[in-house]
């Protein structure tokens, strides 16, 4: 039986397409005309001339040492938190005693403490451990704030994983870290892909702890050297758009790496 087309829904994709695409079209073409042409032209219109100057300026101005120090403090913040979460969420899922739930009731309390409010002692700390303008500095505090929903994200995996499991491996005379290594680990790679692009996204797009403990150019990040391209007398849109692209690329990296992972772990554990 020929099935009939379905016009309705046919109709709402070229409406999703237009509202996802429109705003896509006037990034990525303003990007390539002058700050002249945009100014008269609008940003809707077709550049007279396609150029690249808008990329090669937000290099020549910095944004490539800012792009680095970015790229540090995102690695160095995964790494840590590859390092803490994981062992820390198999001990409170396989801990029998009390510690252990107390230790999980305490980095729920952490989901309930913004950033903006432990500022000030922050900046106090830093200073005092002389961390001060220093991507260590901004690393410790972004990888702390992200262990509380980390923690939550992979505890919550790795209660997925059956008993029976862990009864087969104890049958066969595992030790626990052979357990955590040989069956916790490859059946959490859907939880550790998320914990990988919360903890990268977080770091990526900071804010709030790059600003108030960094000062110098030297340890600026990519959100802070977007201000370059607003001065007393306007924004160069085109400029501040393609620095926003390039910094775009990155993070679309991680997502087409761990994108499998993370729809694995939508389907189950180890995605069975």
């Amino acid at each position: 039986m020929r099935r009939r087309p379905n016009y309705l829904a046919g109709f709402g994709s070229l409406v999703w397409l237009g509202v996802v695409g429109l705003p896509l079209y006037v990034l990525l073409l303003t990007t390539l005309r002058s700050q002249s042409d945009y100014a008269t032209n609008g940003p809707l219109s077709l550049p007279h001339r396609f150029t690249l100057d808008n990329y090669l300026h937000a290099f020549s101005g910095g944004f490539g040492r800012d792009l680095v120090n970015t790229l540090v403090v995102t690695v160095s913040v995964v790494a840590l938190v590859l390092l803490l979460v994981p062992p820390l969420a198999y001990a409170i899922v396989r801990g029998r005693g009390r510690s252990s739930a107390r230790i999980f009731r305490l980095f729920l309390l952490g989901l309930a403490i913004p950033a903006q409010a432990v500022i000030v002692p922050m900046f106090y700390v830093i200073s005092q451990a002389g961390l001060y303008d220093d991507l260590t500095g901004v690393v410790l505090p972004t990888a702390a704030f992200c262990l509380p929903i980390c923690t939550l994200v992979l505890t919550g995996t790795m209660r997925d994983i059956t008993p029976e499991l862990y009864e087969a491996m104890a049958v066969d005379g595992a030790s626990p870290r052979r357990v955590f290594w040989q069956l916790v680990l490859p059946l959490s790679r859907g939880g550790l892909a998320t914990v990988v692009v919360f903890a990268a996204l977080q770091a990526w797009n900071g804010f709030l702890f790059p600003l108030v403990l960094t000062q110098s150019d030297a340890t600026k990040v990519i959100t802070l050297g977007l201000y370059n391209f607003q001065t007393e007398h306007g924004v160069d849109a085109p400029g501040l758009l393609a620095a926003v692209v390039l910094s775009m690329l990155p993070v679309l990296v991680v997502y087409l790496f761990a994108r499998r992972a993370l729809v694995q772990g939508l389907m189950g554990v180890g995605g069975k």
